[in-house]
């Protein structure tokens, strides 16, 4: 992928937030203070009116006491809209963990909020929550301020800039996130189609013949835990074994039989 060219305005406010939240990290300031840097980020980098767009404390009513947000960014304010995504922030120094994750998650649910974005300055994760029974929380982007090149960052705090968020763009990034999760992209791979299609290519890369089900057996070791975890929801189309009949061959020939073919009947196996 073509390295995405920079003008020179968006690298300098890069350069500038980087050298802001370097000072606050070697300071070892409070979460207060990480609070203010964050704000002047959302300006900077991602164009919000901060007195218009972000609310700070913002009160979450749930079950219990009333709790409070770090920001809620919202773009309408109309009596019966809901904050566009929750942000929770974190003291500069402090490693984003599970538990912080959960308290940011649980807010979200409370108001019915799709979005959350967990940030100790350094590090930004966003996640989506899915109101199902129980709701799932997924991560769909994360990026740091301090290691990531200058293009990335672009294009990470663009996702949630004021431009975009006004776009409703984060609904399409959801949608994309959902075309290519681990699960669909799996059962396009060990589709019937796909298998034969693999099979095929590597006869014409190696000259050996391998069935599906190696196929199969190879791409399990290509995957890690989670993805595994993922493969065994899916159902695996193997292509039908069917033999040629032989043909006719004199006594004193030796017998040879011919190999198997594939053809395009499914067997389907867990």
């Amino acid at each position: 992928m073509a390295k995405q060219k920079l003008d020179k305005e968006t690298r300098r406010a890069i350069s500038e937030a980087r050298s802001m939240i370097e000072a606050i990290a070697k300071a070892d300031m409070n979460e207060a203070e990480t609070r203010k840097r964050i704000d002047h980020l959302f300006e900077t980098l991602m164009g919000y009116d901060t007195f218009k767009h972000i609310t700070q404390e913002y009160a979450v009513h749930g079950a219990g006491d009333t709790v409070y947000c770090d920001f809620a960014v919202q773009i309408d304010h109309k009596e019966s809209s809901k904050p566009d995504f929750l942000v929770e922030i974190k003291r500069v120094n402090i490693d984003l963990a599970p538990k912080h994750l959960r308290q940011a998650a649980s807010y979200a649910i409370d108001i019915g909020c799709e979005w959350v974005l967990l940030t100790n300055s350094k590090e930004w994760k966003l996640y989506h929550i899915s109101f199902g029974k129980p709701p799932q929380t997924k991560l769909i982007d994360s990026w740091n301020l301090m290691t990531d090149a200058p293009a990335i960052l672009a294009e990470k705090f663009n996702l949630i800039s004021y431009k975009n968020i006004k776009r409703g763009r984060l609904a399409q990034l959801w949608e994309k996130a959902n075309v290519l999760s681990a699960q669909n992209i799996l059962k396009v791979i060990l589709s019937e189609k796909s298998l034969i299609l693999i099979r095929h290519g590597l006869k014409q890369l190696t000259d050996v013949a391998v069935s599906p089900e190696e196929i199969v057996g190879a791409i399990r070791h290509l995957l890690n835990e989670a993805a595994l975890a993922e493969m065994e929801k899916v159902k695996i189309s193997l292509p039908k074994k069917k033999q040629r009949k032989r043909k006719s061959i004199s006594k004193s020939s030796k017998e040879q039989e011919e190999p198997t073919a594939w053809p395009m009947e499914k067997e389907d196996i867990s």
